[in-house]
């Protein structure tokens, strides 16, 4: 049984340009300036985001530490970047930006899709020390997209 379409999703207004929110979301190497679990990586197959590139991402939780591997599956410059975690052969789940413009700067929605079987969501507690990843995420995400404001900003 999976937890298949289970979404986390926060939002914050932004007072910057699209194109300036897009700079930040895509910069997967930079992200562990703003993330408090993504520590950044580097590109695999390309030195910038675009459908099908890889990256190799680099993550801590306390003591424990893991790589992972993502994979762009869309990328709408200055719209929409998401990308999805490859575990093996399988589709774990994705992360998701939308930047949408207001009429003070943007709103950007950061957005986490669950796809982990039960096998693969209790293999995903034990490597990372997190047993409740939706509320994990939902906290981090928070934190993230505050960190991305004072970036833009």
């Amino acid at each position: 049984m999976s937890n298949v379409n289970k979404i986390v999703s926060v939002s914050r207004d932004v007072t910057c340009s699209a194109e300036t929110m897009w700079g930040l979301v895509t910069d997967l190497p930079r992200m562990g300036e703003w993330s408090p679990e993504n520590r950044g990586g580097e590109w695999i197959n390309a030195t910038q985001p675009a459908v099908g590139v890889r990256f190799k991402g680099r993550n801590k939780n306390g003591k424990r530490s893991w790589s992972t591997t993502v994979e762009v599956i869309r990328c709408d410059e200055p719209r929409e970047f998401a990308f999805s975690l490859i575990v093996g052969k399988s589709k774990w789940c994705d992360w998701v930006y939308e930047i949408e413009p207001t009429s003070t700067g943007v709103r950007v929605t950061h957005s986490w899709v669950d796809h982990r079987s039960r096998v693969a969501a209790w293999l995903g507690g034990v490597v990372s020390g997190v047993k409740d990843r939706a509320s994990h995420n939902a906290a981090n995400m928070e934190k993230t997209l505050d960190a991305l404001v004072r970036a833009a900003n």
